[in-house]
């Protein structure tokens, strides 16, 4: 949990519950939230937060603003940099932590835009709602929860900053589909979304380096040569 301010000085947040997705750890996160819309995540709220009436409501939104906690930030407790490299940007080309979604910044807290998919409102765990599009870690905090409002939220118009440069880049996928014969229609539809968008932390030029991460309880390995992703293998976690 986070913990409050020293001398007391700033406010007490408390988590109100946990995120469950196909991501064990933060490697192979889709890079926002929204990307990957195929896949669904249970969030399962504390105690305290389970009453139905505090979801009241709720199923009249389509998409919902999470709050939390980057909970697997390793540099947690380390004084934070003002400059960070964005992986978009090759990972050398510094920018101001304020311009970017780096985890790594002075409060630790996150926020995505997901879409609501049902609720269920009668369960041993009380309330709890499913999601879709979430870019988060199984068993990240949530610190909160609000309404997305289209009416303000939404601006066509907007500027990107250097994401508008690099919104467009996609890798092409080599799967063959005996590899994916474990994973249900709608995982392999996503996992295959979700590589093509480079699941790497930055780029790197060694086709021959085998990437890895578990997805789904599958450990997924991969290597990119030039502006094609090879998937070596899909393997249940508790073959390998």
């Amino acid at each position: 949990m986070l913990q409050k301010e020293k001398d007391n000085q700033g406010p007490h947040i408390e988590i109100i519950g946990h995120i469950y997705t196909d991501f064990a750890t933060k490697f192979g996160i889709p890079r926002q939230s929204g990307l990957v819309d195929e896949l669904l995540g249970k969030i399962v709220f504390l105690p305290a937060y389970r009453s139905a009436d505090a979801f009241r409501g709720i199923e009249d939104y389509s998409h919902l603003w999470l709050l939390w906690h980057f909970s697997q930030n390793s540099r947690e407790g380390q004084t934070p940099s003002l400059t960070v490299r964005p992986p978009r940007l090759g990972g050398n080309m510094r920018m101001g932590v304020f311009a970017t979604r780096s985890p790594f910044r002075p409060s630790p807290i996150g926020l995505s835009s997901v879409r609501l998919d049902h609720v269920e409102w009668d369960t041993p765990e009380g309330t709890v709602l499913y999601v879709r599009g979430a870019d988060l870690a199984s068993g990240t905090p949530i610190l909160d929860i609000k309404p997305y409002l289209p009416f303000t939220d939404a601006h066509p118009s907007a500027k990107g900053g250097f994401s508008d440069q690099t919104k467009a880049y996609a890798l092409k996928v080599v799967c063959s589909e005996d590899l994916l014969l474990p994973l249900s229609p709608e995982l392999r539809k996503g996992l295959l979304k979700l590589l093509s968008g480079d699941p790497r932390p930055a780029y790197h030029d060694d086709g021959e380096r085998v990437y890895g991460f578990t997805f789904a309880s599958h450990e997924v390995t991969f290597r990119v040569k030039d502006d094609t992703l090879y998937v070596e293998n899909i393997l249940p976690c508790d073959k390998i």
